[in-house]
């Protein structure tokens, strides 16, 4: 999705401290930006008019949203090539985003807004970024990693940030990889500190990063519950993320049954994306680590020390999108392991079944508003041809 500089702001809306109002929204997506697979496979200098893009020039919900046909082509610098689109990631936060519906400050914006993921092919690079782009990956390569505007047929991407997209995956499981599985596995292994046989509460554990929690869980020998709000979805935990138990946490006294589950133990690590923790405290063991990845609830939790002291706890965040800033060694350590699970067939992204076109990625967005969807929703912009999803058929 790409959004207006002069894009203006209802009276209503908020304004951050020291950032101008009519630029407060493009600071947050600029942030986060986008998740990205892409393949190499031209470095010739082609040139394109125009392309489909999501353009946002006014706040709106993303069914209200058209899809811009004529819209302007990114341009290739020094750190960033083009490339065409194949498959692009749906997040719960855009919905906020381009409707204004945004209750939090200016940091936490940062660090929760999540834009769109996508896979590609490279068409087009400067010179400079050639000779760089030469040294670390070959015409041909499946790679993936993240830029701004992956509502489009084409984008600009930091080649920097690029990794190889492991065989064994399509374009639609690629769309989905880069934020979603590093932050549920350093939550739970960095973060967490997850030993073999803890109890691990994964709270909408249906979701993209909850199934993705749930797997890793499983895959690093820990005991599983999956919490979600749906029987539907709780047999989604099971299915398709190997959970051992699951849970319905909008019914009363859910936080007994997990104590039930565990023996009296409670839960050694909560892992919480949409903002639980407070209720999911009177379940959590003692010394337990209670895991704070998101708010896709739409509210920040304010917790009772208190039972942070009583119960010997530990309360944690996870903000992934700055490791490679703050921590580059670490980073890198997390996509190797991670990749060599993927590759292994250890774990596996999920993808929702219903796969949205360009053309109705507002319905794409609305369907993760309303919470009907599961796993991670994609929007597929052009048909896959890669051997991964050829051998599916």
């Amino acid at each position: 999705m790409i959004y207006d500089d002069d894009l203006p702001h209802p009276a209503s809306r908020r304004p951050f401290n020291d950032i101008k109002e009519s630029h407060a929204m493009i600071f947050c997506l600029l942030s986060f930006t986008t998740v990205i697979s892409l393949i190499i496979s031209n470095l010739s200098d082609t040139s394109f008019s125009s392309m489909r893009a999501l353009v946002v020039t006014k706040y709106a919900h993303p069914t209200q949203i058209p899809l811009d046909k004529d819209a302007p082509e990114p341009k290739p610098s020094s750190d960033r090539v083009i490339v065409e689109v194949y498959s692009a990631g749906l997040n719960f936060f855009d919905v906020y985003l381009t409707s204004s519906r945004v209750l939090l400050s200016s940091l936490l914006l940062s660090i929760a807004s999540v834009a769109q993921t996508f896979v590609s092919t490279m068409k087009q690079i400067s010179n400079s970024a050639a000779v760089s782009l030469h040294l670390r990956r070959r015409p041909g390569d499946r790679v993936f990693g993240f830029s701004q505007g992956a509502y489009a047929d084409r984008v600009a991407a930091n080649w920097k940030q690029m990794l190889p997209l492991p065989r064994n995956m399509t374009y639609d499981q690629g769309a989905g990889l880069h934020i979603t599985w590093p932050t549920s596995y350093e939550a739970l292994v960095g973060r967490g500190e997850l030993k073999p046989g803890d109890w691990v509460l994964v709270i909408a554990a249906a979701g993209g990063v909850g199934l993705a929690a749930v797997q890793l869980a499983k895959a690093l020998g820990a005991k599983v519950i999956g919490a979600a709000g749906s029987p539907e979805k709780m047999e989604i935990c099971k299915r398709y993320g190997g959970a051992d138990f699951a849970v319905n946490y909008t019914t009363p006294d859910w936080q007994k049954e997990v104590r039930a589950i565990t023996n009296g133990h409670g839960a050694d690590i909560i892992y919480d994306p949409v903002g639980r923790i407070r209720d999911s405290l009177k379940c959590i063991a003692w010394k337990g680590r209670a895991i704070v990845v998101g708010f896709a609830g739409g509210q920040i939790e304010k917790l009772p020390l208190n039972l942070v002291l009583l119960k010997n706890i530990a309360v944690t965040g996870i903000f992934w999108g700055a490791y490679d800033v703050f921590e580059p060694e670490r980073y890198h350590t997390v996509w190797r392991e991670l990749l060599q699970m993927i590759e292994s067939g250890r774990v596996k992204p999920i993808v929702y079944p219903e796969v949205f076109d360009l053309e109705h990625v507002g319905d794409g967005l609305r369907a993760i508003e309303e919470r009907r969807t599961w796993g991670k929703a994609v929007v597929r912009v052009r048909p896959d041809d890669s051997e991964a999803a050829r051998a599916k058929l």
